[in-house]
């Protein structure tokens, strides 16, 4: 399994633009084979900061989901929003170890 949180921060005049864009791209990448999460968290106290925690059966998995047509269109839709580069962080899944608790 690989899991990625992924750290945005969008301008603030975007964030609304910012949330339809990761919602429209939530709803096709939980629907990916090899998709088991994708959660889309804003920050309580920053409201343009955002959480992306993603998680794929396989690194093939992920890499396919970035190949997609909707990860393309999210990807090059949200750019000019950006407050500065998204920082992803992978990270090794301690609990829950088994898959049917996903």
């Amino acid at each position: 399994m690989l899991v990625t949180v992924v750290e945005v921060y969008v301008k603030p005049e975007y964030i609304a633009a910012f949330i339809a864009a990761i919602s429209e791209n939530h709803e096709n990448s939980v629907k990916e084979p090899g998709n088991m999460r994708f959660d889309v968290l804003q920050s309580a106290s920053d409201p343009a900061q955002f959480f992306l925690y993603e998680a794929y059966e396989s690194e093939d998995s992920s890499k396919a989901h970035k190949e997609t047509p909707h990860y393309k269109k999210w990807k090059e839709t949200v750019e000019p929003m950006m407050a500065k580069p998204r920082k992803g962080t992978p990270c090794n899944v301690i609990c829950p170890a088994q898959r049917m608790k996903w």
